[in-house]
């Protein structure tokens, strides 16, 4: 996955890149498998550990909720990895 994000701060053209790289290992354990299963299986352990308090239904774009699940996934060698310039 690649993302390119182009924006003006302060009058300054900006970019920031970000990629995910994530390799499935056969039919049943495959990339998609571990970048769907693995982040919501994370996000219900943080949620029945108290690490999340945020309830109902929340979009996964709170820094409680994707900084420990990144963090988790680079156990399972997925990661992303920005670049600003």
């Amino acid at each position: 996955m690649w993302h390119r994000f182009r924006f003006l701060k302060d009058g300054v053209q900006k970019e920031i890149q970000a990629h995910l790289i994530a390799t499935g290992e056969n039919e049943t354990n495959t990339a998609m498998a571990k970048t769907v299963g693995l982040p919501l299986a994370i996000a219900t352990k943080l949620l029945l550990e108290g690490k999340i308090k945020a309830r109902g239904v929340v979009m996964p774009v709170l820094k409680e909720i994707y900084d420990p699940v990144l963090k988790e996934l680079q156990e399972f060698n997925i990661r992303l990895v920005e670049r600003e310039s």
